[in-house]
């Protein structure tokens, strides 16, 4: 076996879905010449070898630290200069990683952890940016006329031991100094907040949806913000009409920083107060109040936002800044029944999603152009075509994924339209590569909205990368802690498939209201460690329970119920379908 040391670069284009969707053949041509102009002769005038082009991404070897690094930072200015004369959204952005590894070569080509780390690295990097691995940095340091932040020991996916990380800040003098981490399982140094559901101090019981509406914006604006580790609606909004301590929720939900205001609306006047509290200090870090007409409520949200983010992390780029603040529709009233119908729909009834898909019809009618009204409007087919009542989830599957597309076009920075359009992906036109695509472009746009982790971990899991699924399992707990049953579906059924029977069974057991298909691989798994009573019992559970939602066939047919195992749980490996069926079989499940 062959092997050396080498140093890898990775990189990969930004958003390269979307611009594949906006001009597939315009984006193929611009991308092959700047590998032609750009990348190529860079790679050779530092000594280095194109490894493979996988689509839009490249792996490249170079047999110094200092030349992988030297032609990373060229890459990455000489990209800035092509991009400077294009249109925001058809700029072609880098994200570029470098690491210094003991690899293993076959043939052309190179094999080994290092280029596992390299990969994983490179995924976590910004755009534009360029991170290094810890190996790299010290063949480089004091040899290269460039600044390093040091973003301390980063825990990569599915690698066991931390990886030092050091980002590389173009265009700035040289030094070593502390920088924020870009791996969200880091959380010491990234700013934590929760923004508590604003108090409705109308009275009006009828007007709440205005103030759970505002807040919920209020948290959505800085999710997009990846300096920030934003607490999901789910766990902040159960404090709502609760007396609290401060320091006490800031402890429930593992953050130092606590938002909490009211709202009072009151004909075409609103007034909004807002206090932001470092609750490990127990001090106020601002307070504000805002009287302003309603015509003004989009200036408002932007302001709280735009004050909480410059409190927390400083300065923010204009160009993050423009991209997350909201964007404003020509009619307040549009606004507001948008907010209506978000209400309605969260209370999810066939009545209640109907109701609410005909006020984001109106909304639309009102404003053709307002992304936010497509992408809610779509969740009602979502509700649609994962529910009992539908006479056809095909139909109204085929149309979310219709409406993902218009919402996306309108708004490409609105990362619940790729969450749109990986759903469809997947579930309507069976891509899941597209899908993971789609997935990764939405987390990238906000780390923050647990339905990106959700929906990434059961289609992790799907995939076979199981480790992937418990992974964003993990992540959507982090972020709303006292509610964890969002996403621990994907993660009992990654822990079984694993064979890891013992943590599925502990993992079931903080949920309070675990679906029906949750008992058969409960069942399963206590079949599987010998624990036949309990097995037994669990079985029983789902058969009772499948029968009242009729959720399965009313016999004991095997192959029908192969056939709803194969749906609930559309796996592209078919290993890990057996794998069930043999778990249940133990159980006493007809399959």
């Amino acid at each position: 076996m062959e092997r050396r040391l080498c140093a890898i670069l990775a990189a990969d284009v930004v958003g390269y879905t979307r611009l594949m969707e906006l001009d597939e053949a315009g984006t193929l041509a611009a991308l092959k010449q700047r590998r032609k102009d750009i990348l190529s002769p860079l790679v050779r005038a530092h000594h280095g070898r194109i490894i493979k082009v996988m689509g839009d991404g490249v792996l490249v070897e170079f047999g110094s630290a200092v030349n992988a690094i030297a032609c990373a930072i060229e890459l990455q200015k000489r990209m800035a200069t092509a991009n400077a004369s294009l249109p925001v959204d058809r700029q072609i952005v880098l994200r570029v990683a470098v690491n210094l590894c003991d690899v293993i070569v076959e043939g052309s080509d190179l094999y080994g952890d290092g280029v596992n780390v390299v990969a994983r690295l490179q995924a976590l990097t910004e755009p534009g940016a360029i991170l290094i691995a810890g190996a790299a940095y010290d063949q480089v340091k004091n040899k290269i006329d460039a600044s390093f932040s040091d973003l301390g020991p980063q825990k990569l996916r599915n690698h066991r031991d931390p990886i030092r990380v050091y980002r590389v800040a173009l265009d700035a003098p040289r030094s070593v100094g502390p920088g924020r981490p870009t791996d969200n399982n880091i959380r010491q140094e990234k700013p934590s907040v929760a923004v508590l559901p604003l108090v409705n101090m109308g009275g009006d019981p009828e007007q709440l949806y205005f103030s759970d509406g505002l807040t919920e914006d209020i948290i959505t604006g800085l999710s997009r913000f990846r300096q920030l580790l934003v607490i999901a609606r789910n766990s902040s909004f159960q404090y709502r009409d609760a007396t609290i301590d401060v320091r006490q929720v800031a402890g429930d939900l593992g953050v130092r920083f606590v938002v909490e205001g009211s709202v009072r609306k009151a004909g075409p006047r609103l007034r909004i107060t807002a206090q932001l509290i470092d609750a490990a200090a127990g001090s106020h870090i601002w307070a504000e109040r805002f009287d302003r007409e309603l015509t003004d409520i989009f200036a408002v949200q932007d302001e709280i936002t735009q004050t909480i983010v410059t409190s927390l992390v400083g300065r923010i780029e204009d160009a993050d800044r423009r991209r997350a603040l909201h964007k404003s529709i020509g009619d307040l009233s549009a606004y507001d029944l948008l907010l209506r119908g978000k209400h309605c729909l969260k209370r999810g009834s066939q009545e209640d999603v109907l109701e609410a898909r005909e006020i984001f019809q109106r909304v639309i009618e009102m404003d053709p152009e307002y992304a936010a009204a497509y992408v809610q409007l779509a969740e009602t087919y979502f509700y649609e075509a994962t529910s009992g009542w539908t006479a056809s989830p095909e139909a109204a599957a085929e149309q979310l994924f219709e409406l993902g597309h218009t919402a996306a076009k309108l708004d490409d920075q609105d990362s619940r339209a790729h969450l749109c359009l990986a759903w469809g992906y997947w579930r309507v036109k069976g891509n899941v590569e597209m899908a993971e695509a789609q997935l990764d472009e939405a987390i990238a746009l906000n780390t923050n909205d647990l339905d990106n982790y959700c929906l990434k971990g059961f289609l992790s899991t799907c995939m076979g990368k199981f480790e992937e699924g418990i992974w964003c399992a993990s992540e959507t707990i982090r972020r709303a802690p006292n509610l964890p049953e969002e996403c621990l579906y994907s993660r009992v059924m990654a822990e079984y498939l694993l064979g890891r029977y013992g943590d599925a069974i502990a993992t079931f057991s903080r949920m309070s209201h675990p679906s029906v298909e949750l008992l058969g691989w409960i069942a399963a798994c206590y079949a599987e460690l010998g624990r036949d009573s309990e097995a037994r019992a669990a079985a029983m559970q789902f058969r009772e329970r499948a029968r009242a939602a009729r959720a399965g066939p009313p016999d004991d047919n095997a192959e029908v119920w192969r056939a709803y195992w194969s749906k609930a749980f559309p796996t592209t490996e078919r290993t890990s379908l057996e794998r069930l069926f043999a778990g249940l079989r133990k159980a006493g499940l007809p399959v």
